[in-house]
């Protein structure tokens, strides 16, 4: 019965996850237990552990006698995750320029064309999906798991925020050209080189969210 409940309650937290990353769960939002319950056909206790495993990921927080709300992620927030995501996945490349056999630069340069073929076609969905495998392939290739772990966790804040800095001017562009460095020193076994342009990579995301918060802001105003 306690495997069954583990999964069960696994099972609700993968849910209201997706439930919060599509938006149907607004940040700050307000998670009625009763409610959601009834939702889901399952009883509280599921829902409460679920509640609790969001709550450890930093998506939902918890607040005494008033009960669970969708976390919301701030400027300032922002500021302080992206520096730590930079310097993590830098370490990636580092390690993946070491350890990247022949075959996995062949499989990383059918990934980059891919991504050179979304831009010039200005398909951003599909740049954001080719993206992410490359991040995910880079990470798989450093072999860390607390590494993967830590990133894992803090993209989930970001993701949370549901920012499209591809949007921002010229970024598209850009980021092509970044991840094309980053590719260029993890085919010249170069550590060093790729760890810096993953840094680089990363700290051109969050100037580029910057922009387009500040662009809003002088619509809004």
């Amino acid at each position: 019965m306690r495997l069954v409940q583990n999964s069960l309650h696994h099972e609700v937290a993968n849910t209201l996850r997706e439930r919060i990353f599509s938006g149907e769960l607004l940040p700050g939002a307000f998670l009625d237990e009763v409610a959601l319950s009834e939702d889901l056909s399952i009883s509280r206790t599921p829902l409460r552990e679920a509640l609790k495993v969001l709550t450890a990921e930093g998506l939902v927080r918890h607040e005494p006698r008033r009960g669970c709300f969708v976390s919301e992620v701030t400027e300032k927030d922002l500021d302080e995750i992206f520096p730590v995501i930079a310097m993590l996945e830098g370490r990636c490349a580092f390690e993946a320029a070491h350890q990247a056999t022949d075959a996995d630069l062949a499989a990383l340069e059918v990934l980059h064309e891919r991504l050179n073929r979304h831009a010039r076609a200005q398909r951003i969905n599909d740049y954001y999906e080719t993206n992410f495998a490359i991040h995910e392939a880079i990470i798989t290739l450093a072999d860390n798991r607390w590494l993967a772990g830590v990133i894992g966790d803090l993209r989930k804040i970001v993701k949370l925020a549901r920012l499209q800095q591809l949007h921002a001017p010229g970024r598209l562009a850009q980021s092509l050209s970044e991840h094309m460095a980053v590719f260029a020193a993890l085919k010249a076994r170069d550590s060093e080189g790729a760890q810096a342009a993953m840094q680089t990579h990363l700290t051109r995301q969050r100037e580029a969210l910057r922009e387009l918060a500040r662009a809003q802001r002088s619509r809004i105003a």
